[in-house]
């Protein structure tokens, strides 16, 4: 997956946009202000941050190298994914499961506009 992909995918969510809140260098989605992903784009190795279920976190950074507790990030529920180390079909299910994760973390009512939209 390119960095070119990886925002393409990230930017297909319902409501997502991209912002620069961290500087010019490195891309936040987020869903309805809520961020579901994070990436300095045009970092080699290109990597990204991804909310994940406490659980399924550690299962995830025992199974694959290329998945680290987050950077920078609250450790219990976000990783850090190294993008080439992964195939694309899964950093795309991961960056789908964070996304998935923080929509049914908003309130019913935006819940049900995504729905709608």
């Amino acid at each position: 997956m390119t960095p070119k992909e990886l925002r393409a995918f990230c930017l297909g969510f319902n409501a997502s946009t991209e912002e620069f809140p961290f500087g010019p260098e490195a891309s936040v989605f987020k869903v309805l202000g809520k961020m579901f992903a994070l990436s300095s784009l045009d970092a080699r190795p290109l990597t990204v941050n991804l909310k994940c279920d406490p659980d399924d976190a550690v299962r995830l950074r025992e199974e694959y190298e290329a998945v680290a507790p987050g950077w920078h990030m609250n450790k219990r529920h976000w990783n850090t994914v190294t993008v080439s180390g992964l195939p694309a079909a899964k950093v795309r299910e991961l960056i789908e499961d964070s996304y998935d994760l923080v929509v049914a973390g908003l309130p019913r009512a935006e819940r049900l506009r995504l729905d709608r939209a």
